[in-house]
C-alpha cells in the first residue's frame, strides 16, 4: 500500500467516522464501563494523537502502560462521553468540552488484564483538538505525548512485546514511540480507527 494511501488527516477522519457505525457492547455478566478519548490535533507534519503514560501503581494491571487519557464510568456521569471529557481533564488537565470537538466513536472493546478478560467494557470517542492548550498531567500519569497518526498507520512505527502468558512465550504487535512501547488495548483502539478510516468511502456503513 502506498505512503498516500496511508496518510491520515483529521479530514480523513472526520469523513470515515462519520460513515462508521459504532458497534456497542451489551453489559452481559455485570460488566463494568469505562471510556478513553483519542485526542486528534492537526501539526504541521501531519496529524498527532495523544498518548499518556501511566503511573506505577501497585494493583493497577495497566501500571506504568502507554494509553489514552480516560477511566472508569463513576456513577456522576450522565453517560460514557462525558466519563471520555472528565477523565481528559482530570488527567492532563484538557476540557474537550471547551477545547474540543466529538469526531465520532469507535467499537467498544472488552477490556484484557493478563489474557483475561477484565470485567471492563471501553468505549473510545475521538475529538478533535482546538487551539494549543498545555498538557498538565495529575498523579495517575508520568507523561504525556503527542504521537505522528500517520506513521504509525504505516507501520513506520512498528514494533513487537515479548510476552509470556500461562507458560507461553508470545510476541505482541506494538508500536515504538519515542523509546516508548504501545501495545494492548491503546494499540487496538488505534488500530481500529485505522480500519475504518481505510474503509472506502463506498462501501455499505460499517
Amino acid at each position: 500500500m502506498s505512503d498516500q494511501s496511508e496518510h491520515i488527516d483529521l479530514t480523513r477522519v472526520r469523513s470515515a467516522l462519520a460513515r462508521h457505525r459504532a458497534a456497542l457492547l451489551v453489559d452481559s455478566h455485570g460488566e463494568r464501563r469505562a471510556a478513553v478519548a483519542a485526542v486528534l490535533r492537526d501539526q504541521g507534519a501531519g496529524t498527532e494523537v495523544l498518548l499518556i503514560r501511566r503511573a506505577s501503581r501497585e494493583g493497577d494491571p495497566w501500571s506504568g502502560h502507554m494509553a489514552l487519557p480516560g477511566g472508569r464510568q463513576q456513577g456522576e456521569d450522565r453517560d460514557l462521553l462525558h466519563t471520555a471529557i472528565r477523565e481528559t481533564q482530570e488527567e492532563v488537565g484538557l476540557d474537550l468540552s471547551a477545547a474540543g470537538e466529538l469526531v465520532g466513536r469507535l467499537d467498544d472493546l472488552p477490556a484484557m488484564a493478563r489474557g483475561r478478560p477484565a470485567g471492563l467494557i471501553i468505549a473510545p470517542f475521538v475529538f478533535e483538538l482546538l487551539g494549543t492548550p498545555a498538557l498538565i498531567t495529575n498523579a495517575e500519569v508520568e507523561e504525556a505525548l503527542w504521537a505522528p497518526l500517520t506513521l504509525l498507520a504505516k507501520g513506520a512505527l512498528d514494533s513487537s512485546l515479548p510476552y509470556e502468558l500461562d507458560g507461553r512465550k508470545l510476541t505482541l504487535p506494538a508500536w515504538d514511540v519515542e523509546g516508548r512501547i504501545v501495545w494492548g488495548l491503546t494499540h487496538r483502539i488505534l488500530s481500529t480507527l485505522f480500519e475504518v478510516v481505510r474503509t472506502p468511502a463506498s462501501a455499505p456503513p460499517t
